[in-house]
């Protein structure tokens, strides 16, 4: 194969933010205002850390407070600045601002069941597949603009392990209790060129999520 014909091997970490200070615990979404506890920040930290020995060439994150602060020590690692894509934002729920978890009645209240009446588009907020179009636009734009090297995407639970899916070609609408994307953690794409030849998952912070109680089922995403 000669220079000309060489495939080039990239890969895309899309990093989910560490822990929200949310003492409300209502399901922040995309309500602005939202940023990294203390805790959440030595998650950050402990992510850049294990990023350290890589080879990244290009940050960006959602326009969110918490996405932004969780690039950050990314960035200044490797004295990059923090991009914007407003596609890795968080998706919207017509719950946002309210107080809603597992276990506390509210998608058991009569009120809400016309909400909750399709979980396959699903009904109560942003479209499975309008979510995975806008990752996956994201995610090959870090490719592009990491090409040959490394890049970091820092997004939100729901986008990423809709993103996941869709690149596994598994149904979008699933159990919110079974994603595996933990904060702060990574789920790596890796290329062939343009196309995916892999996706690994870790998660660096798994020590300081173990410390918050309320960490595993912090409000939003």
């Amino acid at each position: 194969m000669t220079g000309d014909d060489a495939v080039s091997t990239t890969v895309v970490h899309v990093l989910r933010h560490g822990e929200v200070y949310n003492p409300e615990k209502i399901l922040y979404g995309r309500l602005p205002g939202y940023r990294l506890s203390e805790l959440g920040v030595q998650m950050a930290k402990a992510a850049a850390q294990a990023l350290a020995d890589r080879d990244i060439a290009y940050v960006v994150a959602s326009p969110l407070e918490r996405a932004q602060q969780t690039a950050e020590p990314i960035a200044a690692q490797f004295n990059l600045p923090v991009g914007v894509d407003e596609r890795l934002i968080e998706s919207t729920n017509w719950f946002e601002g309210k107080r809603v978890s597992p276990g506390d009645g509210s998608f058991r209240d009569p009120r809400n069941w016309w909400v909750l009446r399709d979980p396959v588009t699903p009904s109560w907020g942003e479209a499975y597949r309008l979510i995975a179009e806008r990752m996956f636009g994201a995610l090959h734009a870090a490719r592009v603009a990491a090409e040959g090297r490394e890049a970091v995407c820092v997004s939100h639970q729901l986008p990423i392990w809709t993103l996941r899916r869709h690149v596994e070609r598994k149904r979008l609408w699933h159990d919110p209790r079974r994603r595996q994307c933990g904060l702060a953690s990574l789920t790596s794409f890796h290329f062939d060129g343009a196309k995916i030849v892999g996706i690994g998952y870790s998660e660096p912070a798994a020590h300081l999520v173990a410390m918050s109680p309320s960490a595993r089922t912090a409000k939003g995403a």
